[in-house]
């Protein structure tokens, strides 16, 4: 039990910062900000609910503080701020209401009762406070120790050697026969080493978490008893969610024991983070932290002092507010000096970049700031370039340090593959690493993350089994979800018998699965897909925790041909240097004296701007030569490579391709087939000139011998 003061404590002024509840002097210092505040008192809160205020007298910069002795690691607290409730100028303080700590490295409890977190009585733009207590029904505070488990040496994988594999925390385990029962869909159950052996074996750089900061459900949500399962509707930028610790109240520790094994074994760990809107909601939604402290300085208004929504999410986070610039940047340090991890991926970043809902800036000052920051300018930095908006779509558009999810790569990719793409001169820039959108002063091709799916949408198997999405089970009518799928199910609508049927789809699936780590640039893959993983055609499981979105570990023979097939190519792209370099193409002479790449007909002959422009060709040959290929060792020297063909074919019918003549080589070896299950291609030597058949719908990879 954590000691309380006594009537008579002296609450000592302390410091303004850090913000948050840091243990000091034989007690702890407590800061928060609100700049419109009257009074605010901090709320020490017994196990068995009885409460003790504490008022906070010293205010400095905006910043309520004060050290408290006597109080100890484990208590639990929340803040009441008397101020102005005035809704028509986006102000709601009401001191009814107790919050979260938006510093609070721990959160305890949940959110029980809407109706009592709600600061409105009757309208929520109305000028009356709802007078209900919400002690009891919301989430609190509590009070931890620094340190805990070392999180390891962070293995600085250079970025175009990386490999991202992106998972849900609970998801990944939840069924996984050799982690002990207890301890799956946790952190340490990703900490297992049956789990890690998976991604070693595997081949995987870099693992990308979904959101791991403490969420709850959204109270559309709530109101009919589903839960988010995704974690996309934030509570605390500082908390681990509690709900993936074996033991409750030891998520921190758990955590960083997570990060450290996920280290030894020389992975990465990345964070998805939500830091444009959190789980309050518009107007209409519950006052559990931010909103009652100041909810201009937090979130975006319009000069009517209505909430505005460029998120979709019914709030968005004021990126031009210093309170803002200042919380995100706090947190992002926290997580990656105290928790230990290497990068973040920052869901609808678009937004982060549009101050006062404007126009995007790729200098806007929460961007810069981030980018500047000594500590996080070394992180691994990840944009999702988009928004709920129109104008939010700004892939290729931000600034020089961050790496962006490309979506023009996924649809290309996935529009050739079934024979929609009306030509092959989009998919060759996104082959050879997006220097239409990135090749910019500053940028790098590997700032291009190359995905075919993700978290949202269909998974790779789905993907060619679907023409339609099939969302009936998240209880919104199928509405919800995106119809722009470029799917094919390729006949049937979803699981059949036929073997010619299933034989196409996971030929076509390692087309797909080959393409992306062939390409230039940053490969991503979701955890599952190795697996033949499928979730029925829906592609929008974000409140469906159940087997639907985790991860099967049975084996059968489809999802062992896959994850064979799987480790084939990310260990082929991991040996091949020419295959993943840092540097654009750009024509220039190698070693050999041919340019560095040349894109071939199928007879053998340099593709012609007629032949870029023809809507009816499904087949392209890419030549890379590997005498230069711009990668590097850790010590800087060049690395040479093998050069490498790789002959496409989208068509549906067969189609002879000539090799090139043997100014390119004498010979060609065979690297990868995905006619063949697992991508064994056949033990054969090819030779200049020829001609090979390449089965429609197929991709073969061919290996020139190494020039000196």
């Amino acid at each position: 039990m954590a000691l309380h003061p006594t009537p008579d404590t002296q609450v000592l002024a302390g410091r303004p910062f850090p913000l948050g509840a840091h243990p000091e002097a034989g007690g702890v210092r407590f800061a928060v900000a609100s700049s419109i505040a009257d009074l605010v008192e901090l709320c020490l809160v017994d196990d068995d609910g009885t409460e003790r205020r504490i008022e906070l007298t010293e205010r400095t910069f905006g910043v309520w503080h004060g050290l408290v002795p006597g109080v100890l690691p484990g208590q639990k607290y929340g803040f009441r701020v008397h101020g102005p409730y005035e809704p028509k100028t986006g102000m709601r303080c009401n001191p009814h209401k107790i919050l979260l700590d938006p510093y609070a490295r721990r959160i305890a409890g949940s959110l029980t009762d809407l109706e009592a977190a709600v600061g409105y009585a009757d309208e929520p733009d109305g000028v009356e406070m709802a007078t209900v207590d919400s002690l009891g029904h919301v989430p609190l505070s509590v009070v931890t120790s620094p340190g805990g488990p070392d999180t390891g040496v962070k293995p600085d994988v250079p970025f175009e050697e990386a490999v991202v594999y992106e998972l849900h925390v609970k998801g990944f385990t939840q069924q996984h026969p050799d982690v002990p029962e207890h301890l799956r869909g946790t952190y340490l159950g990703l900490a297992h080493p049956a789990v890690i052996d998976h991604l070693v074996r595997l081949g995987v750089t870099t693992v990308e978490l979904l959101p791991v900061h403490a969420f709850t459900d959204e109270p559309a949500l709530m109101r009919n008893g589903r839960h988010n399962y995704w974690g996309y509707s934030p509570l605390g930028y500082f908390a681990p969610h509690a709900g993936y610790a074996s033991e409750p109240g030891r998520e921190i520790e758990e955590f960083r024991t997570m990060v450290a094994a996920l280290h030894a074994a020389g992975l990465e760990v990345l964070v998805d983070v939500v830091f444009n809107h959190t789980c309050e909601g518009g107007p209409d939604g519950p006052t559990l932290s931010l909103r009652g402290y100041e909810a201009p300085a937090y979130y975006l208004h319009d000069d009517d002092g209505h909430m505005a929504d460029i998120t979709g999410c019914g709030n968005t986070l004021e990126a031009a507010s210093p309170t803002v610039v200042r919380l995100v940047t706090d947190s992002l340090r926290y997580w990656t000096t105290e928790l230990g991890v290497d990068g973040f991926r920052f869901d609808l970043a678009s937004t982060m970049g549009r101050p006062n809902g404007g126009a995007f800036d790729r200098d806007a000052t929460l961007l810069t700031a981030i980018t500047t920051d000594p500590v996080l300018s070394r992180c691994k930095l990840i944009a999702e370039p988009w928004d709920a908006t129109g104008e939010g779509y700004k892939v290729g558009k931000f600034g020089a340090q961050w790496a962006e999810w490309n979506g023009i790569y996924r649809d290309t990719v996935r529009d050739f593959w079934r024979g929609q793409s009306g030509g092959v001169d989009d998919l060759a820039y996104r082959l050879s690493g997006s220097s239409d959108l990135y090749d910019h002063t500053f940028r790098r091709p590997w700032q291009s993350i190359n995905f075919v799916n993700a978290h949202d949408g269909f998974t790779l198997r789905d993907l060619v089994s679907y023409d339609h999405k099939h969302n009936e089970a998240n209880g919104e009518e199928n509405r919800d979800g995106t119809d722009d799928n470029r799917s094919w199910n390729h006949g049937v609508e979803g699981e059949t018998d036929d073997p010619e049927i299933r034989a196409l789809r996971a030929r076509q699936a390692r087309n797909l699965f080959a393409t992306l780590l062939l390409s230039t640039g940053t490969p991503m893959f979701v955890a599952g897909d190795e697996r033949w993983r499928t979730q029925g055609g829906n592609n929008n499981a974000y409140c469906l925790d159940g087997p639907t979105s985790w991860v099967d570990w049975t084996s059968t023979q489809e999802s062992d041909e896959m994850l064979a097939f799987a480790r084939r190519v990310v260990h082929l792209r991991a040996k091949s240097p020419a295959l993943r370099q840092p540097e654009f193409f750009d024509g220039r002479t190698t070693p050999t004296g041919r340019p560095d790449l040349i894109w071939l007909r199928p007879d053998g002959q340099e593709m012609t701007e007629a032949d870029w422009l023809d809507p009816e060709r499904h087949t392209l040959s890419m030549w890379i030569d590997g005498s230069n290929s711009q990668s590097r060792t850790r010590e800087g020297e060049l690395i040479s490579d093998h050069s490498w063909l790789l002959l496409m074919h989208a068509g549906a019918e067969p189609i002879d391709v000539v090799l090139p003549g043997a100014e390119f080589g004498e010979t060609f070896r065979p690297s990868l087939d995905t006619t063949s299950p697992d991508g064994a291609p056949a033990d054969t030597t090819l030779t200049a000139g020829s001609t090979v058949t390449l089965q429609g719908r197929s991709l073969l990879l061919l290996k020139a011998p190494r020039e000196s």
